[in-house]
């Protein structure tokens, strides 16, 4: 018979997310009292999704790569600070590497002071502990990426209900075209100032945003190879670190170096045109895939069990 504390944990799991629950230091205790052979089983984005608290008792660490991953000693972005809010609070996902929390902060107080950015409107970090998320992103889970949105924040603080139902501005009009109605120089200085530090190892924008930026960009250019395009980044631009010192189970991506020094050329090209869009593009008529099933804590790295079930 299972102990009730462990039958809780296994009852909870099984659950959507929608029921609003989350996990406690009592839940890691009882995924702790499970044997690894069923806790390997356990679905990884609803033991990591239902964390409501960081870890108290690892040193803070990235672990595992970007995409497959989680993290220890998290820190969390305040949800209001002298140049940023953060918004949909409900998903508590405004925890991040200590790293990670610093520069979003910094770059807010300096976008503010130098740059005539208003403020920042912060969207996803990662979870209190990383890990896969129950919805959203494949990566952000190793705490050290972020989404800043490209909507200047007000000049007040948004109400709990305003941060939930308000909505970024786009800042394009389509895969190829800048919505220069919506566009301004402060938003190509924002991304600039982002690039600039040397932690940060990738900006990804939407394709038509890198097309501008290489345009407006004098002088030094070399900050551009930061800046990727990918789909999806319309409203927002995602800042991604290296790994900090210390994670030394953490795996960066390679560095990254376009041919031309910026990335304006080549690789600007290929996603200007109509090949990545097709590929994104599911066939109507094509039989659909049989769902992949679901990633498991096994599949995760060996030190992210610690992570679940500390402290």
């Amino acid at each position: 018979m299972l102990r009730p504390i462990v039958f809780a944990t296994l009852l909870f799991i099984g659950l959507p997310h929608a029921s609003g629950q989350a996990q406690t230091a009592t839940d890691s205790r009882a995924l702790a009292a499970m044997s690894d052979q069923a806790l390997m089983k356990l679905p990884a984005k609803k033991v990591f999704g239902g964390q409501k608290v960081p870890t108290s008792t690892l040193k803070s660490r990235a672990i595992g790569s970007y995409a497959k991953g989680c993290m220890a000693g998290g820190a969390a972005l305040p949800v209001d600070g002298p140049a940023w809010q953060v918004m949909r609070l409900s998903r508590n996902r405004n925890w991040g590497h200590p790293d990670l929390v610093a520069l979003v902060e910094d770059l807010a107080k300096e976008a503010k002071e130098k740059d005539g950015w208003n403020g920042l409107l912060v969207g996803d970090l990662a979870q209190p502990r990383g890990g896969p998320m129950l919805s959203g992103h494949a990566s952000h889970q190793v705490g050290l990426d972020a989404d800043v949105w490209l909507t200047p924040m007000p000049n007040r603080t948004l109400t709990r209900r305003e941060r939930e139902d308000i909505s970024a501005k786009l800042v394009v009009k389509d895969r190829k075209t800048m919505d220069k109605a919506v566009w301004t120089e402060a938003h190509a200085r924002l991304i600039k100032r982002a690039a600039s530090y040397d932690e940060v190892a990738r900006i990804f924008v939407h394709p038509p945003i890198k097309a501008e930026l290489c345009k407006w960009a004098k002088g030094d250019k070399s900050w551009l190879a930061k800046v990727r395009p990918y789909y999806g980044h319309n409203y927002h631009f995602h800042i991604r670190i290296n790994c900090p010192k210390g994670s030394t189970t953490c795996k960066n991506q390679a560095p990254a170096r376009p041919k031309d020094g910026t990335g304006c050329g080549e690789e600007l090209a290929y996603w200007m045109g109509d090949i990545p869009w097709k590929k994104a593009k599911p066939d109507p008529n094509a039989k659909p895939p049989k769902p992949a099933p679901p990633l498991t804590l096994a599949a995760l790295p060996a030190e992210c069990r610690a992570v679940v079930t500390a402290e």
